[in-house]
C-alpha cells in the first residue's frame, strides 16, 4: 500500500468519523489528484478489499465510499505500532528537556496555523 492508498483511507475514515459522506470527487480533491488517478487508486483499493463504492443517497450519479472492516483493522495496526514507536521516542527525551520540546513543537504548530499551510483532515 502506498502514500496515496493510506491518505485515502485515512480521508474516507475521517468522513465516516464526522458522518460526513466521502465520494471520490472530493478525495481526488483533498489528494490533489486527477479523476482518471482516483478512479484507479479506487480500483486498487476495492480489488484489495479495503473499499466499498455505494451509490450516492441523494445524487444518482455520484458514489459513496467507505472503508471495510479489513482497512479499520489494517489503518488500527498500523497506527498502533507507530504510535508505541511514538510513545518510547518521546519517553526518552530527558525529563529536564521535555519543556523545551514542547514550547519548540508549540512554536512550530503556531507557525504552520499562521501560515494556513496545513491541510484539513475532512472532506
Amino acid at each position: 500500500m502506498n502514500v496515496s492508498d493510506l491518505q485515502a483511507l485515512q480521508f474516507v475514515i475521517a468522513a465516516e468519523g464526522q458522518a460526513a459522506l466521502a465520494t471520490p470527487r472530493a478525495l481526488s480533491q483533498y489528494l490533489g489528484i486527477s479523476s482518471a488517478s482516483t478512479t484507479k487508486l479506487l480500483d486498487r483499493l476495492t480489488a484489495s478489499g479495503h473499499l466499498e463504492r455505494h451509490p450516492h443517497p441523494t445524487d444518482r450519479r455520484a458514489l459513496v465510499l467507505t472503508c471495510t472492516a479489513h482497512a479499520h483493522d489494517e489503518i488500527h495496526a498500523r497506527l498502533a505500532r507507530m504510535h508505541a514507536r511514538m510513545r518510547e521516542i518521546a519517553e526518552a527525551v530527558p525529563v529536564e528537556s521535555r519543556k523545551a520540546v514542547v514550547d519548540f513543537l508549540t512554536a512550530m504548530a503556531d507557525q504552520l496555523d499562521s501560515e494556513g499551510s496545513v491541510a484539513p483532515l475532512s472532506p
